[in-house]
């Protein structure tokens, strides 16, 4: 059996009159890689936010990791990582330099900070630039090491929101190779895309339109049930019956 490490029952954030993520049911199981798709202004951020510990819900109920969103956000917090869609390393810091202080606040060991903090080097290949500032880095790098810092301290569950936004398509690659890695260890990836392409690299995904998941199954199995040839067609699909419906 798989061990749902995401369960959300009717998860639901309102602000004000205005309904931002409504009656979210989903779970998502120890090391898939989960793809959690929409327009912009669909809810994801605030929904990402709910499970992340950042923000309370509304209503309905929550567990990330065994923990719950309302009562246990700071132990949620210790065993999840996360890439927020901006850049989120110190860039007036070098790169080995941030490597040791994320270390620090993820509560490693200074053995495991040294150690940790050189196989990474090594395997991102960044020996050469393991003491210049990450200011310096192409936009590519930047992203894969802020990737790697986030799940530098293993946690269950890697929340990555927009992690491959305005790269090249050969760095996203890379990318997404690192993240396979990451999967492949047992580590559960959520992430959310605007490439449409990505969805087909999830195992399933999700779809949200106006704070409603409105599809969620495998890429293969979407596909088959839209009559699509490609996610995009899916998606404008789902957008174009929502805008009829309203």
């Amino acid at each position: 059996m798989k061990e749902a490490v995401i369960k959300t029952e009717n998860l639901t954030k309102r602000f004000g009159d205005f309904i931002a993520t409504n009656a979210i049911t989903l779970e998502v199981y120890t090391g898939e890689i989960f793809g959690f798709l929409g327009a912009n202004g669909a809810g994801k951020t605030t929904a990402m936010r709910m499970l992340c510990g950042l923000s309370i819900p509304s209503s309905g109920n929550a567990t990330i990791a065994g923990y719950d969103v309302y009562r246990e956000t700071e132990r949620i917090k210790k065993n999840i990582g996360y890439m927020s869609q901006k850049f989120s390393l110190y860039e007036d810091l070098t790169v080995l330099e941030n490597i040791r202080f994320f270390g620090g606040i993820y509560g490693l060991s200074d053995d495991e900070i040294a150690r940790k903090s050189d196989a990474l080097i090594t395997q991102l290949g960044l020996q050469n630039e393991a003491k210049k500032l990450v200011s310096g880095l192409p936009l590519g790098w930047k992203q894969k090491l802020s990737f790697s810092v986030a799940v530098l301290h293993q946690p269950k569950i890697v929340f990555l929101d927009e992690p491959t936004g305005g790269v090249d398509p050969v760095t996203r690659r890379q990318f997404w190779n690192l993240i396979y890695d990451a999967a492949e260890k047992g580590v559960t990836v959520f992430v959310t895309t605007h490439y449409m392409d990505e969805a087909e690299y999830c195992n399933r995904v999700s779809i949200m339109v106006d704070g409603k998941i409105e599809a969620l199954d495998t890429p293969h199995n979407l596909k088959k049930k839209f009559n699509a040839f490609s996610m995009d067609e899916v998606f404008y699909q789902l957008a174009r019956g929502a805008k009829r419906a309203e």
